[in-house]
């Protein structure tokens, strides 16, 4: 898991930007957030409603889209609270993100689990702050798919907006392929497809929550394939064949078969059951992705091991034996 740095105060001066070729024609409220990594989205527009950013000396709404040559006035913002962490350049040497593939269009990294892709939600920063600030000579850096926090393995960047875009429309066009590790509770003994729409919902805590809803979701179909059989769970391959927030994750609780370690969508027992053998957290892995380059259309394969600390619970598994766990029906 990833220790989180020490704080580091937040900006005091205004700063002025120049948006060259490759960041020309993304919305001005885009550039803002990638270039103030931590900072509310909620904050991101007040600053533009209020003229605090002007483009140009003038005023410019959300949708604006940047020209090469334009100048951005960016405001002092505070990016970061007591209670929030953010990157220094000390902190930054010590975090090693291991890269699996890069050239000049792409940086694709093996995310190791507990750093989130981005600043929010109470952290003021994430992997591409990191890698940004690692980077200080990448004029272009950008997330093209993202992974939950907890979730380890492959993912994109591209480091052109050309890339980007490129990525953007395989991803929407289905023209990538997606395989995850993953542990189930319960026995999954042949191959199954999930195709369960899913909708994003947020309870009265004010927590954020994805359901099954086949009246209002968006389509979502997953593929589960059995690895290896323990006792009272399954080893599994999973292709997602579309792109959902937690996809994985709901469908197969809905599929009675929840992910080990998941602590929002998972089973209390099971969860309490595999602790004894070593596992700390979801047993989700992004293992393999298969696409076209952004630039050359060369068919490409990423892939990452499966981490450490989720090897060593299946080599407990292998080992020992659990109590039986439920069955798929």
């Amino acid at each position: 898991m990833i220790q989180m740095p020490p704080a580091a105060p937040p900006a005091t001066r205004v700063r002025y930007c120049q948006i060259d070729s490759d960041q020309a024609g993304q919305r001005v409220d885009n550039f803002l957030i990638r270039e103030l990594g931590g900072v509310p989205k909620t904050l991101v527009y007040r600053i533009l409603r209020k003229g605090e950013v002007r483009v140009n000396k003038g005023r410019v709404k959300p949708e604006y889209r940047l020209q090469a040559g334009d100048e951005v006035r960016i405001p002092p913002v505070q990016t970061a609270s007591k209670s929030e962490v953010t990157v220094d350049a000390r902190s930054a040497d010590t975090i090693e993100i291991p890269i699996l593939f890069e050239d000049n269009a792409l940086l694709v990294v093996n995310k190791p689990s507990g750093l989130a892709v981005h600043g929010g939600s109470g952290l003021s920063f994430g992997l591409i702050e990191l890698l940004r600030r690692q980077r200080p000579d990448e004029k272009y850096l950008e997330l093209a798919h993202r992974l939950d926090r907890e979730t380890s393995g492959v993912l994109l960047l591209a480091k052109s907006r050309k890339a980007l875009m490129s990525l953007h429309t395989q991803l929407r066009e289905r023209h990538t392929e997606k395989h995850y590790l993953a542990l189930l509770c319960g026995r999954l003994r042949k191959t199954r497809e999930i195709n369960a729409a899913l909708r994003k919902n947020t309870l009265q805590s004010g927590e954020r929550v994805v359901r099954v809803d086949a009246t209002e979701g968006r389509a979502a179909l997953s593929r589960f394939k059995p690895i290896t059989q323990y006792a009272g769970v399954t080893y599994a391959d999973v292709e997602i064949l579309t792109g959902r927030t937690h996809q994985i994750r709901v469908h197969a609780q809905h599929a009675g078969l929840p992910l080990a370690g998941d602590a929002k969508y998972g089973e209390r027992a099971c969860n309490q059951r595999l602790r004894s053998f070593g596992l700390k957290r979801l047993f989700l892995h992004a293992s393999e992705l298969h696409l076209r380059h952004p630039l050359s259309a060369e068919p490409l394969c990423f892939r990452a091991p499966l981490a450490h600390d989720l090897q060593r619970v299946l080599d407990r598994l292998q080992c020992e034996s659990l109590p039986a766990g439920p069955t798929e029906t």
